[in-house]
């Protein structure tokens, strides 16, 4: 804690912000038994508060009442004691502890509260049922590594607003309650009860609003922004999230990238994260997908995917030529030497079959060319050339994915994560960080059998590779003024240069299907305001939880959020999502198709 509190009847001082320099001070404390010991006749409490921890002293002699009092007392009750700060002996410092050298020798005991015996330990740090977890919230934020988890998140968003307040950016608060639009994701509605049959939905993100702040003249604007979408979760997402959301006027690609170099290294340097320095690398999509399959790679470590489809052209084996028959490609990495046994190397099959490959063919390599029955079907210099652009040695294990370029991408890049977490192949302590960039505009959605905006219709589209016009004749090969920033495989945010002309946001609407009446309908008022004169401009986005997950060093983002929702999308403290009575529904002119199940 930066000072202390200011004092009050219950404390003048924070816990774990004393130190031997306040020898000799008198001080009131206040906070949580963390533990009680009774050492033959003196009694010693580790008092807890959100600083930290200090030891308490109750001494017979020299504080009856208070010793007395301190029998009573167990984990979790609240107390407020005063005393005098006191070396340890040297044989009791606590180095674990960084108020380990000193104590409190008890004088007066407050006994404010009682508490139940928790459901789970509160000093201990070990796993835990994270429903229980939940259910509990409220004590698991108690425990030490939650504290430290949000005290980081806390630091990394006052880095965040000072960064940006030092160069002129406004905090701008936009709306919670707004219009549904296409987005990407599930809108979650809310009824508007004072016009029957409408609803309101909640963001998804501030995109339009920062934009109409750009046309109104703020220039620069941030926020740390609440978003809502209603999509399946998993570690790294919830239905709610927090992220640090920017946009800027008169601006391109580099001054974006620029400006945000320098606020992540000021967030990564508050988090004692260490990557390396501005200014960043720079990786192309379609580069990305051809030695990583992943647009957000993991580049710790290699096992880097190489096409080799010319170079096994023409060959007697069938599952290839077919694949290359039909347009698709022939990829492989070298695993290096790695002994496999047949049930291993069938293990490998499901985890290229879940991003829709067939299955993985691997061969060993040899001193003469393959030790593998499927050496036959090539010739001795195809199967030369594989081994040198695979960079092959003896004994290397290559593994090959025959498919459409996309499949054969997302399958190798991952099973290449597979093998860079079964083999530890990331180095310990290494943070690698880079920008993604020249992502395609647009994709072909096969389902609908239409163009899908890869990003968000709002990204200003460039023109295809060697072309200097934008030309929408072919969508699919248009590019994507935007721009990721990854690191450790991790996307953390991304955004773009917009499209600030209403007659390319309505050349970009038509592309993915929305005719001019659609697209008045859902965005007419972004289409106006566009008429009246809109800077270039564009921003990015950082998902705050994200960040300080990964600065912690926590799996899930759930470690870093006070009050999250598990896998399913409920609050076990809350119990929501909960039903509603019957009048609130009639208030809000909704009838149910069904009756949510009786809780058991």
């Amino acid at each position: 804690m930066k000072q202390s509190p200011r004092p009050n009847a219950y404390r003048d001082h924070w816990a774990g912000g004393l130190t031997s320099a306040d020898v000799g001070t008198q001080v009131r404390l206040a906070g949580w038994v963390n533990t009680r010991r009774d050492h033959g006749g003196v009694v010693f409490v580790d008092l807890r508060d959100r600083s930290g921890l200090i030891q308490l002293v109750f001494h017979p002699d020299t504080a009856p009442a208070a010793h007395a009092a301190a029998h009573d007392l167990r984990s979790e009750h609240v107390i407020s004691a005063t005393g005098e700060v006191v070396l340890r002996s040297p044989e009791n410092v606590n180095p674990a502890l960084p108020t380990g050298e000193i104590e409190i020798a008890v004088r007066g005991l407050d006994h404010l509260a009682v508490s139940q015996t928790p459901p789970f330990p509160l000093d201990e740090d070990g796993p835990l049922d994270e429903t229980l977890r939940l259910r509990h919230r409220y004590l698991d934020l108690r425990r030490d590594s939650m504290s430290r988890g949000l005290a980081l998140r806390h630091a990394l968003i006052a880095a965040m607003r000072s960064h940006l307040d030092a160069r002129d950016f406004l905090e701008i608060e936009t709306p919670i309650l707004t219009r549904s639009t296409p987005e990407g994701a599930r809108d979650f509605l809310v009824p508007a009860r004072m016009t029957p049959g409408s609803f309101y939905a909640l963001p998804q993100s501030p995109q339009l609003f920062k934009q109409l702040l750009m046309i109104a003249g703020y220039e620069r604007y941030f926020q740390i922004a609440r978003c809502f979408r209603d999509e399946d979760l998993r570690a790294d997402r919830q239905l709610e999230f927090t992220q640090l959301d920017i946009e800027l006027s008169f601006v391109a690609e580099d001054d974006i990238i620029e400006l945000i170099e320098g606020l992540m290294t000021d967030v990564f340097a508050v988090g004692d994260f260490p990557v390396p320095p501005a200014p960043w690398p720079r990786l192309g999509y379609d580069d990305a997908m051809l030695r990583y399959g992943s647009d957000k790679p993991d580049t710790r470590f290699g096992l880097e995917i190489v096409d080799v489809t010319d170079l096994v052209r023409g060959s007697q084996f069938k599952v290839f030529e077919r694949v290359i028959d039909g347009g698709g490609v022939v990829r492989a990495l070298n695993a290096g030497p790695r002994e496999l046994s047949r049930a291993e190397q069938d293990a490998l099959n499901p985890i290229v079959a879940r991003h829709g490959a067939r299955a993985v063919a691997p061969i060993y390599v040899s001193d003469t060319g393959w030790r593998s029955n499927l050496e036959k079907f090539f010739s001795p210099e195809q199967v030369a050339a594989v081994n040198h652009k695979l960079g092959a040695s003896p004994d290397d294990l290559l593994l090959f994915v025959a498919d459409r370029e996309p499949v054969a991408a997302a399958s190798l890049g991952a099973l290449r994560l597979e093998l860079g977490n079964r083999f530890d192949l990331i180095p310990a302590g290494r943070h690698d960080i880079l920008w993604m960039v020249d992502f395609p505009m647009f994709g072909y959605n096969d389902a609908d059998g239409r163009w899908d905006a890869l990003h968000h219709p709002f990204t200003a589209p460039a023109p295809a590779h060697g072309q200097t016009e934008l030309s929408f004749d072919d969508p699919g090969s248009l590019r994507s003024r935007g721009y990721d920033l990854v690191v450790d495989g991790v996307e953390l945010g991304g955004g773009s240069i917009r499209t600030h002309t209403p007659e390319i946001q309505s050349q970009v609407f038509a592309a993915i299907g929305m005719d001019e009446a659609e697209a008045e309908s859902r965005f007419g008022f972004l289409l106006e305001a566009l008429r009246y004169g809109a800077p270039p401009h564009g921003g990015i986005a950082f998902g705050v939880d994200r960040i300080a997950a990964i600065i912690a060093g926590h799996e899930s983002i759930r470690e870093v959020i006070a009050f999250p929702k598990t896998a399913s999308g409920s609050d076990p403290l809350t119990g929501a999502p909960a039903p509603v009575d019957d009048k609130q529904l009639r208030e809000l002119g909704i009838r149910l198709a069904s009756r949510p199940p009786t809780p058991a």
